[in-house]
């Protein structure tokens, strides 16, 4: 499931195969001028971006919806709701919150804000329940799995938990929370495993949170650095305009 985050990115993206995307906040508020995280894209904005992929793809969206959008199982509630009306496909909701000084939701706050979420969403849209344990600095395997193990027994119907570290730790993820899928995150100390290595690992879903966004970037760097050298054709393999405006027709 990559994540997109314009038209032009879902549609290409529909045309190499996937059959379902995501959206990336980061790649929003890069996008818009802004630093990534505490809330540097609103609710209305994340939602709109997810519908957007929806709408020029014709696929099933997943909205990387942050925190819920406040501290509150009443906020995750309302985030539940934008996102159906949304059409988007799916949502997700993290356990971490605004606070630089306190990153993560206690645990009983945390699963209460999913239970409370799942109930709005059973039914009407996939709700994915989140522990940022390892991405916020407390890489505590027995937490993250206590958590995830509760958001499944609150109602989540997919269970992530970004920046696991190896293998090992996703197995202990996936053996706790199964029969529920587990998402992983698409990062560097995976990149060399097969896809049948992780599925035998136990993971159902692959996400690729920012990345792709960020190859694109490394594109335009790789090309601009050319052409400030004088190298007229750094921009020879670009992917021409007319391709992409036909599949958005």
């Amino acid at each position: 499931m990559p994540n997109a985050w314009d038209g032009a990115s879902a549609a290409l993206l529909k045309r190499a195969g996937f059959r379902a995307l995501g959206s990336t906040s980061l790649a929003i508020a890069f996008g818009l001028g802004r630093q990534d995280g505490r809330h540097a894209v609103s609710l209305a904005e994340a939602v709109a971006n997810a519908s957007l992929l929806a709408d020029v793809s014709g696929l099933p969206v997943n909205g990387d919806l942050e925190d819920g959008f406040g501290p509150e199982p009443e906020d995750c509630v309302r985030t539940v709701h934008a996102a159906i009306e949304g059409r988007l496909a799916g949502l997700g909701i993290e356990d971490s919150t605004a606070d630089v000084a306190r990153p993560l939701h206690a645990f009983d706050a945390a699963v209460a804000r999913i239970r409370a979420a799942a109930a709005a969403a059973k039914g009407r849209i996939v709700l994915t329940g989140r522990t940022d344990n390892f991405l916020l600095g407390n890489p505590d395997l027995d937490d993250t799995i206590r958590r995830l193990s509760a958001f499944a027994e609150a109602g989540a119907d997919v269970l992530y938990a970004p920046a696991l570290p190896d293998l090992a730790a996703v197995r202990a993820v996936a053996r706790a929370v199964a029969p529920r899928p587990l998402n992983l995150l698409l990062t560097a100390q995976f990149a060399s495993a097969t896809l049948d290595e992780l599925a035998a690992a136990g993971v159902r879903r692959i996400s690729t949170g920012g990345a792709l966004y960020r190859c694109a970037m490394a594109g335009l760097v790789t090309a601009a650095e050319a052409l400030h050298k004088g190298d007229l054709t750094a921009t020879a393999a670009a992917v021409p305009g007319d391709a992409i405006s036909k599949l958005l027709d």
